[in-house]
């Protein structure tokens, strides 16, 4: 190469050579953080106090463990039980968290499938009282008033989940993605506030989008704190009235899209003003009682006339009547009919969540052929969600707090480590340049690792 032509950025390429390194390497170290928070809100002895299911006196590893592999190695990032065993192949990683011996996948299996609905409803109580535990610890560091607070909003919806083999309580349901296929339909309640999963279940796959929903708010409303009132909101599936009753009866507000046969027939009527500044719509608000509901309730509507329709005399002779797109909700608020549907409009990061589990957390993802295993392996999926959204929480950091959970596993847990052993200490070692070191900073001290 010419001196004419020499690249000034990129000096004359050396000889590298590779060698096997003395110390233990990681590319995981971000979850030892993780596991430690974990550790130190006391996960491990509260399933052992809450889960009845005992092993025998010569079993290797204790449902606690299996539990707090799976999470982690969901937080990993392990799609199967397969891969969580390969997150646990990580030698620093083992010896960092004192795990000498690690199960096969089918060991995962076996001790899984030893849940029965009871201890799945244990399980469920364990994730309760550890976002109890946070909470609490948010509220004694500063960093969020959540457990304080008079209200908060929980969004609940359905999801559908395609399962592919044969597992137990698949079955065909409404699938819009893949129509026929065999199929489950877990239900989700999120915190706004945190973005937290509060609860959720698993259903076969022909569960209609209410079935349940009651209890499942029961269930909901009993594991929190008793000072806090709910904002529900909810899409038309849950519009129902022996729901509302519950919420009515319990002074609960509630938000909720109408479903409802000839809907239009009931709204043409009412009384619709002009929404100020906002051109092209309108609102109304009325009473309205359905035939098989013991009371009458506030109805709001807006709606949009669909653009196209021609405004000369000869187009109102040919179509008299214009044509609107309707949107009609429930609900306990004093807000406007235009506030409440802004309001609504806000629901949508919920969709956004679901995806989030799903898709990032694997939650219905990993699946074995019993249904009370893959429920539980939901709750740990569930846990391992949680725990990010819950150590962004005690943190305080904001950009962890907007972070999805990839972007967490890809800047927080995936990053480069050497375990150095020393003085009866292990220490492990990271890049001093992190990409986000202020964050990587806030990731170490909520796990108490600075």
């Amino acid at each position: 190469m010419s001196k004419k032509n020499k690249s000034k950025a990129r000096l004359k390429q050396r000889k590298v050579g590779f060698t096997q390194a003395k110390n233990p390497l990681t590319s995981q170290a971000g979850l030892i953080p993780a596991f430690r928070f974990l550790n130190r809100m006391g996960l491990s002895g509260l399933l052992n106090k809450r889960i009845n299911i005992q092993r025998g006196a010569n079993a290797t590893f204790q449902l606690s463990d299996v539990i707090l592999m799976v999470t982690t190695g969901i937080l990993a990032g392990a799609r199967s039980l397969m891969k969580v065993c390969t997150v646990w192949q990580d030698s620093t990683l083992r010896e960092c968290t004192r795990f000498q011996r690690i199960p096969c996948d089918s060991q995962f299996g076996r001790i899984l499938k030893l849940f029965s609905f009871a201890s799945v409803v244990e399980l469920e109580t364990t994730v309760h009282e550890m976002r109890g535990r946070v909470w609490k610890q948010a509220l004694r560091s500063g960093t969020s008033t959540v457990y304080a607070r008079k209200q908060i909003t929980i969004d609940l919806d359905s999801t559908v989940k395609t399962c592919f083999g044969f597992q137990e309580g698949a079955k065909k349901g409404f699938n819009e993605k893949k129509r026929g296929a065999l199929s489950y339909h877990p239900q989700l309640a999120f915190c706004a506030q945190t973005k937290e999963v509060l609860q959720g279940w698993l259903r076969s796959g022909d569960a209609y989008t209410a079935n349940g929903a009651i209890e499942f708010m029961k269930q909901l409303l009993v594991t929190l704190p008793s000072h806090i009132k709910i904002f529900f909101r909810a899409d038309s599936g849950y519009f129902g009235g022996p729901l509302l009753t519950y919420l009515d009866d319990l002074r609960h507000r509630y938000l909720i899209k109408v479903k409802l046969k000839n809907l239009h027939k009931l709204l043409i009527p009412q009384d619709w003003q002009p929404v100020m500044n906002q051109p092209g719509w309108e609102q109304c608000d009325f009473q309205h009682r359905c035939g098989s509901w013991d009371r009458g309730r506030r109805f709001v509507a807006v709606r949009q006339r669909k653009p196209g329709k021609p405004e000369t005399k000869q187009g109102e002779l040919l179509n008299p009547q214009p044509e609107y797109d309707y949107f009609c909700y429930v609900t306990t608020e004093l807000l406007n009919p235009w506030e409440i549907h802004k309001a609504y409009g806000k629901r949508a990061t919920c969709e956004t969540w679901i995806e989030e589990c799903k898709n990032q957390m694997t939650l219905g993802q990993i699946k074995t052929d019993h249904f009370m295993a893959n429920s539980a392996l939901m709750q740990c999926a569930i846990l391992a969600y949680n725990t990010t959204r819950w150590m962004a929480l005690v943190s305080g950091n904001r950009q962890l707090m907007k972070w999805e959970p990839e972007s967490i596993r890809c800047y927080m847990i995936r990053v480069a480590g050497k375990l150095l052993t020393g003085s009866r200490q292990l220490t492990v070692a990271s890049n001093k340049d992190h990409l986000y070191q202020t964050e990587w900073d806030a990731w170490l001290a909520v796990g108490d690792c600075l």
